[in-house]
């Protein structure tokens, strides 16, 4: 055989996918729904699950990252994006992911304490810059909760128990 096909899983990616598409987003928050705000989700998610390896001084597998990678560029390639425009694509969303991942948390110094960052999700969702709105709070409370969820599995589960998380 002279070419090896990589077989991808799509487990990782379906995962967050599904978070990305809780009704509560579109629902009670009133985030658009498109192509742009599920990715965004589905990276606080991924970022939130790759916060907690760190805290907990395990590295995450580069493997599912890549795969990660690959599905969404598959994605794209299905909404009918060409090469030029996949690979542009596929640049910013990894700046856009580890522009999320860096900043994502404010509190840093304790390891079971998640608060998240206002000023870079403003960034990503005009609709959360007000952080007196309920929209923003019940936003922030989603995502923390998430965090202490996750924080309590184990980590050998934690990424496919995680889609276990119910508001």
């Amino acid at each position: 055989m002279i070419f090896k096909s990589k077989k991808h899983s799509l487990i990782l990616y379906n995962i967050l996918l599904h978070l990305s598409r809780n009704i509560f987003f579109y629902d009670k928050i009133r985030l658009p729904d498109n192509f742009e705000t599920r990715i965004y989700l589905m990276f606080i998610h991924f970022s939130i699950l790759m916060i907690i390896f760190k805290k907990k001084r395990k590295k995450f597998d580069q493997n599912a990252y890549d795969q990660l990678f690959h599905n969404i560029e598959n994605n794209l390639r299905e909404l009918g994006f060409g090469d030029v425009s996949v690979n542009k694509k596929m640049k910013e969303l990894n700046k856009v992911l580890y522009d999320i991942l860096l900043k994502l948390e404010l509190n840093k110094d304790n390891n079971k304490i998640f608060e998240i960052n206002h000023k870079l999700i403003s960034k990503y969702f005009v609709e959360l810059i007000d952080q007196k709105n309920p929209k923003y709070t019940s936003f922030k409370s989603y995502f923390e909760s998430f965090f202490n969820f996750c924080f309590e599995l184990p980590l050998d589960s934690m990424l496919k128990d995680s889609i276990n998380y119910r508001i």
